[in-house]
């Protein structure tokens, strides 16, 4: 991951960057239902899932949601470096497309839409964040995310 200015990300608008693929297992799964409370079968049941059209237990939505910042971190994505903070602002979409089985190799891909000085040292990013699965062509996930930072 590289380290530039704002001023220099601002000129990349619609570059893409990619994660490392990880493996979005069971464990991830129930860690997930535990700390949410969404125990909902198809999430945590492998036998009653199994007879679901999915054919097994799958990822929740808001779990594909949550990996962002971890996906964001494995990928090449620039760093600004004189941020001194950055946090969530909010959505413009979310759209949940194809279930994610257990197991699954995930990445996420990372679009930059826009970047804009709101004021002197706060910047306004919006990012096109997509789960990719391995294997399959459809996103199982398309969120465009804004961020802000501080210089």
């Amino acid at each position: 991951m590289a380290d530039i200015t704002a001023q220099v990300l601002a000129s990349q608008i619609g570059a893409v960057w990619r994660s490392d693929w990880i493996v979005l297992d069971q464990a991830m799964i129930d860690a997930f239902a535990d700390a949410t409370g969404d125990r909902q079968f198809i999430h945590v049941d492998p036998i009653a899932a199994a007879a679901t059209p999915f054919g097994g237990t799958i990822a929740h939505g808001f779990l594909l949601l949550s990996l962002m910042p971890r996906l964001a971190a494995l990928s090449d994505q620039p760093r600004i470096s004189s941020a001194r903070i950055e946090v969530n602002y909010g959505g413009n979409r979310t759209r949940f497309l194809n279930p994610v089985r257990s197991g699954s190799r995930i990445r996420g891909r990372f679009t930059l839409l826009t970047l804009e000085e709101k004021r002197p040292g706060q910047w306004q990013r919006t990012t096109e964040y997509a789960v990719e699965v391995d294997g399959t062509d459809k996103p199982a996930l398309i969120a465009e995310w804004i961020s802000q930072f501080f210089t």
